[in-house]
């Protein structure tokens, strides 16, 4: 609305309210008067000061007009004189609290408008800055993907390329060969069990979070000392700066598993044990019956220990205890041995949970079935047999380096004897 329309409107709404008082017939003045001030609030509110005065005025001069005697603008009595100055004060009072609490409002609206575009200002800011900051982290996290898988990936494969060379320059086998049968086979065991880590850890990678246990496969009875002397010997390089103790119940008998992958979980466990306990402690690996049917196994450490609410959620991908990290710079972590571990552990049927190694660290345990009473026995049989071609394996080598040296020798006598000649 223009300003002098404003003013305009300001005198009409006073009009309309005389012409409807002189319609009803009303001529007492205690009746216009509340009418008259409240349209000068009115007028206040709605156009401010200016037009709420040109109210106030207009209703002034009609209040004397019409509702003060004598008829007209002349004023005899006292009172009326009391009460037309009373209406004139009253109304530019009200008219200017009612202007000055409609601009506060109006003000009071910019300034929440003003802090509100602030906000949206500092959000947007905060917005960018945590992009950039999540950009920064996922770079982080890249790059600690990449080099832990590098490292994954690369410890097997370094294992299979050495033994293919040590094949490859040994050429076809004979009797005087400088790599025995044994030893090939030995190489040849190497390279089977390193491909299957590097099958069970992309199965790891690709398997779904939420994925129904594998079933059990190729289990067998094997003892228990021999999964975990193998675990120990593939995990030497990483525990080198820790003393490893090794205890197994004297109860201990052979257990129904898939011994590749047990053998895989226990290096999982030694190699975070390793990686985040200090320096010079102690790991300590244990092994005990837990009832008839299954064998407790126990990997513990001296470590800091994981929290008792984050002790499941370390079993998720990726998952890594915040804040910690590890011991050896080369060997940080991203959360996948654990979740692996546990899925190869429910593949032979068994459980695997942490609890608190006393008097602190981390204790990880795990339940797997133990072997029949008849598969014990046929256990026992084997690894008898074993020692057995191990000892005859060793004599072997023996009777063909002495055949060796009785050849050397022969071969000088001749040359001697051809020198004398």
């Amino acid at each position: 609305m223009m300003r002098w329309l404003k003013y305009v409107a300001a005198a009409v709404t006073v009009a309309a309210i005389v012409i409807v008082l002189r319609l009803l017939s009303v001529s007492y003045a205690g009746t216009a008067a509340p009418l008259l001030l409240l349209d000068v609030v009115l007028v206040a509110r709605l156009w401010g000061t200016g037009p709420a005065l040109v109210a106030a005025a207009s209703g002034a001069g009609a209040y004397s007009y019409y509702f003060l005697p004598p008829a007209g603008f002349g004023i005899e009595d006292a009172e009326d004189w009391i009460a037309f100055v009373t209406f004139i004060v009253t109304a530019v009072i009200a008219g200017e609290l009612a202007s000055r609490a409609e601009r506060r409002a109006a003000e009071a609206q910019a300034g929440r408008q003003e802090i509100e575009r602030l906000y949206q200002e500092l959000q947007g800011a905060f917005e960018r800055a945590s992009e950039a900051e999540a950009a920064r982290r996922n770079e982080q996290l890249k790059a600690a993907l990449l080099d832990a898988l590098t490292h994954n990936l690369r410890t097997p494969l370094t294992s299979i390329k050495a033994a293919v060379t040590a094949l490859i320059r040994s050429g076809v086998w004979s009797p005087v060969s400088e790599l025995s049968s044994e030893g090939r086979s030995e190489l040849l065991q190497v390279i089977d069990e390193e491909s299957d880590r590097l099958n069970r850890f992309i199965e790891g990678l690709s398997a779904p979070e939420r994925a129904a246990p594998m079933q059990p496969i190729h289990l067998r009875a094997v003892r228990v000392d021999t999964i975990l002397q193998s675990g120990l010997n593939r995990a030497e390089t990483v525990t080198r700066d820790h003393h490893v103790s090794l205890t197994i119940d004297d109860h201990v008998g052979a257990v129904s598993v898939d011994a590749a992958s047990i053998t895989e979980v226990i290096y999982i466990l030694l190699d975070n044990a390793s990686k985040y306990a200090p320096a010079g402690t102690k790991i300590t690996m244990r092994a005990a019956p837990e009832d008839e049917r299954t064998v407790r196994i126990t990997v513990a450490d001296e470590g800091p220990g994981i929290p008792e609410a984050l002790r499941e959620r370390v079993f998720e991908k990726f998952f890594r205890v915040p804040g910690r990290e590890s011991h050896d710079v080369h060997r940080g972590g991203i959360g996948l041995g654990l979740p692996i571990a546990r899925r190869l552990v429910q593949a032979q049927g068994g459980r695997i949970w942490i609890e608190t190694a006393p008097p602190s660290g981390t204790a990880v345990v795990m339940i797997v079935p133990a072997a029949a009473a008849e598969q014990n026995g046929n256990v026992e049989l084997k690894h008898q047999n074993l020692e057995l071609r191990t000892q005859k394996s060793e004599l072997k080598t023996e009777n063909l380096e002495q055949s060796s040296d009785v050849r050397a020798q022969t071969s000088q006598g001749r040359t001697d004897v051809q020198r004398t000649a």
